[in-house]
C-alpha cells in the first residue's frame, strides 16, 4: 500500500458513514412531518430519535397518561440503554439549570420537573411486574432547537442536538427481545392518541452490536439467540426467566437491570421506620440493597450511607452502583463501618488513636498478668478465645459493668461460663483496658464507641437521608446502635440487610438489644436463590444442615432451610490428593482445564491470609494471572481472584476453587497432630486483625472445653458454607487424603 493509503481509506469510510447518517436524518425528518398530532418541537426531537429505531430502539409518541382524562406523555423510548420517559420543551427563552432550579429566561419552571418525575414513577410502577429495576427507567427533558446538557434532580436535561449521541452512549441494559417485550407492555399501559403511531423501522445492527450486554442482555440476534418468536409479547414469567438466563451468561461484575418483581417491590417500598431484608445465601439481598440505594438517591436530597464490615466490599459495591446508576453514584457513600467511624470522629474533632498492634500487645500483657494464672487457663489455655470474649461480647456490646455481663445471654457462644469464669474474664478485661489506656491507644471497638457517644451527644446533625447496612450480622451491637443513631426511626431511614446463618465472626446480638423494631412488614425475607446452581447449593447446605443458628431478630432457625431454586444443574468436583504437592498440582490442572477464558470469572478462596499468600505464589509460579481480593474493586479484570473466605463475602463468581477446604472437626483428638486444614480457619483474635498462625491455633485447639471446640467447629463450617455459596456455576473442592497437611 502506498504512503497515506490507510489514512485515505479511513477518510473514505468516515465520509460514507456521514452520508448514511444524513440520509437517515432526512428520512426521519420527512416521517416526523407527517405526524399531525405532534407539535413542531416534538417533530424536531422525534426526527433525532427516529434514527435510533434503526439501531434496535422503539419510540412511542404522544401517549395517554394512565389514570387521567387528558394528560399526555410526549414520548416513551425503549432501547438497549433502558426506558426513557421524555418531555419535549419548545421554549422561546433559553433553558437553564442552576442552584437546583429549572428556568426559562428569568422564570422558574420547577413544576415541569415535578410533572416529569410523576409520570416516570407511573412508568416504574407499570414495569415493576416485569422485574425492571427503577434505575433503568430514566426521566429525560429535551429542548427543541437548543443545545444543552445538564442534570437536575434525577432528570437529564438535553438539547435537540445532544439527545441522540447521549442515548447511543448509554451502557447496554436490555437485549433485543427485552426491548420488544417492554415496548409492547408500555403500549398497552400508555395508550396512544389518534395519529400518534410511529411506524417501526427495520433494525440495522450497529457496529458494536455483537458485544455482550453488561447485564446479560445481548444486542445482536446471534449473541442473544433471539428468533422471530421473541417478538411476541412476553408474559411476566417468561420475561423474568429470560432476563435471569441472560444475567447468568454475563460476567459477574456487570450488574443486572432486571430483578424479580418481589425484589423490585422491596426496592421501591416505603417503610414507616427501620427495616430489614434477610434470606438465605444467594437470594439477592445485596442486589436489593444496591438498587435501594440508587432508588433513594434519586428521591431524596440528602446523602445515602452504605456500610458493611469488610474493608474491600465497599469498593466493589461502589463500582457496581456507578455501573448501573451513574447519575446518582456520587450521592451514595460506600464505607466500611470502621473507616467511616474514623472519618466521622475526625470531622467532629474527636481525638482518637487507633493502633491495632499496640492494642494487641496490651492484651498479651494483660493475659500474662491476669488471664494465665486464672481459672480461664483451665477452661482454655489459649488466649484467643478470651480475647474474642472481650472483643465481641463485652466491648462489642458496649458493656461497662460487671453485673450486666454476669447475667448476659452470650449470643453464639457455646461455652457455659459460670460466675467465677465471668469474674476472671472481667478482671482480664479491666487489666487490658488499663494497659491500653496507659499506652494511649484505641482498638477498633473504641472507635465505634466514641462515634456512638458523639452521635448521641449531638443528634440531628447527620448529613444522611438514609443508611443501608449490608452483611449486618457481622457488625457488633455497638456498630448497629451507631448506624441507628444517625437516622433514628425516620421513615425509610435505616435498612439492615443480612443473614444470621452467614455470620463469620464470633459473638452476636439481637436487633431488640439495639432498640430496633422491624416486626411486621418491615421485616422481609427473600426465599428464592438466584445465584447458585442446584448441585452447588445442595453441597453447601449439607455442610451446615445440622447447625441451627440464632438470627439477629431473636428467632432460632434450622441449618437446613427451605430455599426455592431457579438454577438447576451446576458442577461440584471433589479432588482428593495424596500429598499437598499433588493437591496443588490438581488445582492448577483444574484451572487450566476450564481455560483462560474462564479465569476472569473465577476465584480461589482460602481459609486464612497465610493460605492466601501460598496460593498466590503458586499461581504466580504457574504463570496464571491473579488479582488479590484485597485490591479488587469490582471492575472486570482478566485474572483469577484470590482471597480469604471473609474477603469473598458479598461477592459471587461463576467458578470457585476451595483448596484444602475441610472445616474443623467438632472435637479434635488430643493424640492426633492438628493440621493447617483444621487450624487455619481464618478466625482472628480481634476481628480486623490477621488470622493467627497454624502453630498457635494448633495449641489452642488440642486442649479445651468441649463447648469451645464445638463453637469453633461450627464457626468453621459457617465460613466454609459462605465460601461455597460464592460459586454460581461450578465448585472445586480440594483436599489431601490423610487430612493432615502443613501448607508451606
Amino acid at each position: 500500500m502506498e504512503a497515506g493509503g490507510s489514512a485515505s481509506n479511513r477518510a473514505q469510510e468516515a465520509r460514507r458513514h456521514e452520508r448514511e447518517l444524513r440520509e437517515q436524518l432526512r428520512a426521519a425528518q420527512q416521517e416526523a412531518r407527517r405526524w399531525e398530532a405532534a407539535s413542531e418541537g416534538e417533530r424536531k426531537v422525534a426526527a433525532q430519535l427516529l434514527m435510533l429505531t434503526r439501531r434496535g430502539w422503539r419510540l412511542l409518541v404522544d401517549r395517554r397518561w394512565p389514570g387521567t382524562r387528558a394528560a399526555n406523555v410526549d414520548m416513551l423510548l425503549v432501547g438497549p440503554g433502558g426506558v426513557f420517559v421524555i418531555d419535549v420543551k419548545n421554549w422561546r427563552a433559553a433553558p437553564g439549570a442552576a442552584d437546583g432550579h429549572l428556568t426559562a429566561g428569568r422564570q422558574r419552571r420547577d413544576g415541569e420537573i415535578g410533572k416529569l418525575l410523576a409520570v416516570t414513577r407511573v412508568a416504574e410502577v407499570a414495569l415493576a411486574p416485569l422485574g425492571l429495576s427503577p434505575v433503568a427507567v430514566q426521566p429525560l427533558m429535551v429542548f427543541a432547537g437548543r443545545s444543552f446538557d445538564g442534570t437536575l434532580d434525577r432528570v437529564r436535561l438535553l438539547g435537540e442536538r445532544e439527545v441522540g449521541p447521549a442515548l447511543l452512549a448509554e451502557r447496554t441494559r436490555l437485549g433485543a427481545a427485552m426491548v420488544c417485550a417492554i415496548a409492547d407492555h408500555l403500549e398497552v399501559v400508555f395508550p396512544a392518541y389518534e395519529g400518534s403511531y410511529v411506524p417501526e423501522e427495520p433494525s440495522v445492527p450497529s457496529a458494536d452490536s455483537g458485544r455482550p450486554a453488561p447485564d446479560g442482555g445481548g444486542t445482536s440476534d446471534a449473541a442473544s439467540g433471539d428468533t422471530a418468536d421473541d417478538n411476541a409479547l412476553f408474559d411476566i414469567a417468561s420475561l423474568c426467566d429470560a432476563a435471569m438466563d441472560a444475567a447468568r451468561r454475563a460476567p459477574v461484575e456487570r450488574w443486572m437491570t432486571f430483578l424479580h418483581p418481589d425484589q423490585v417491590a422491596l426496592v421501591r417500598r416505603n417503610w414507616s421506620g427501620p427495616a430489614r431484608v434477610s434470606g438465605p445465601a444467594g437470594t439477592g439481598k445485596t442486589v436489593v440493597a444496591l438498587h435501594r440505594a440508587a432508588h433513594l438517591a434519586q428521591r431524596t436530597t440528602g446523602r445515602i450511607l452504605y456500610v458493611t464490615f469488610a474493608s474491600n466490599l465497599p469498593r466493589v459495591q461502589g463500582t457496581f452502583l456507578r455501573t448501573m446508576a451513574p447519575a446518582v453514584a456520587d450521592r451514595v457513600e460506600f464505607r466500611s463501618l470502621h473507616s467511616w467511624a474514623r472519618k466521622f470522629l475526625a470531622e467532629r474533632g474527636i481525638p482518637h488513636r487507633l493502633h491495632g498492634g499496640r492494642s494487641e500487645d496490651a492484651f498479651s500483657r494483660a493475659w500474662v498478668r491476669c488471664g494465665r494464672p486464672s481459672v480461664l487457663a483451665a477452661l482454655d489455655p489459649c488466649p484467643r478465645y478470651w480475647h474474642e470474649e472481650i472483643d465481641c461480647v463485652i466491648k462489642g456490646r458496649g458493656i461497662t459493668g460487671f453485673e450486666e455481663y454476669a447475667t448476659l445471654r452470650r449470643q453464639r457462644r457455646r461455652a457455659a461460663l459460670r460466675r467465677p469464669h465471668r469474674e476472671a474474664v472481667w478482671a482480664l478485661y479491666e487489666e487490658y483496658e488499663r494497659v491500653r489506656r496507659a499506652r494511649g491507644v484505641h482498638d477498633f471497638n473504641d472507635i465505634l464507641s466514641l462515634a456512638l457517644a458523639e452521635a448521641r451527644a449531638r443528634p440531628g446533625r447527620s448529613p444522611y437521608a438514609a443508611v443501608i447496612a449490608d452483611e449486618v450480622q457481622d457488625l457488633t451491637l455497638v456498630g448497629v446502635r451507631l448506624l441507628h443513631a444517625l437516622v433514628g426511626d425516620a421513615p425509610n431511614g435505616l435498612l439492615l440487610v443480612g443473614d444470621g446463618q452467614q455470620a463469620v465472626y464470633p459473638g452476636g446480638f439481637r436487633l431488640s438489644d439495639a432498640g430496633i423494631d422491624v416486626r411486621g412488614d418491615r421485616g422481609q425475607v427473600l426465599r428464592t436463590n438466584y445465584r447458585n446452581a442446584q448441585q452447588i447449593l445442595d453441597a453447601a447446605l449439607a455442610v451446615v444442615a445440622d447447625d441451627a443458628f440464632d438470627d439477629i431478630d431473636g428467632t432460632r432457625l434450622a441449618g437446613l432451610r427451605d430455599v426455592d431454586r431457579t438454577y438447576h444443574g451446576g458442577q461440584v468436583t471433589r479432588s482428593v490428593s495424596g500429598t499437598p504437592a499433588e493437591h496443588d498440582d490438581a488445582l492448577l490442572a483444574a484451572l487450566r482445564a476450564r481455560g483462560e477464558a474462564s479465569w476472569p470469572d473465577s476465584a480461589v478462596l482460602c481459609r486464612s491470609r497465610r493460605e492466601t499468600a501460598h496460593y498466590q505464589r503458586l499461581l504466580a509460579r504457574a504463570g496464571i494471572p491473579f488479582c488479590s481480593l484485597e485490591r479488587y474493586d469490582g471492575r472486570p479484570v482478566a485474572a483469577v481472584k484470590v482471597g480469604s473466605y471473609r474477603r469473598a463475602k458479598g461477592l459471587e463468581f461463576k467458578h470457585v476453587y476451595l483448596p484444602d477446604h475441610e472445616p474443623a472437626p467438632a472435637m479434635p483428638s488430643v493424640a492426633a497432630p492438628v493440621t493447617a486444614s483444621v487450624t487455619s480457619s481464618g478466625m482472628s483474635a480481634v476481628r480486623p486483625s490477621a488470622a493467627p498462625s497454624a502453630t498457635s491455633t494448633r495449641a489452642c485447639t488440642v486442649v479445651g472445653d468441649e463447648d469451645i471446640a464445638l463453637e469453633r467447629a461450627e464457626l468453621s463450617r459457617t465460613q466454609l458454607f459462605v465460601a461455597m455459596t460464592r460459586a454460581r456455576d461450578s465448585l472445586w473442592l480440594g483436599s489431601v487424603a490423610r487430612g493432615l497437611s502443613d501448607v508451606s
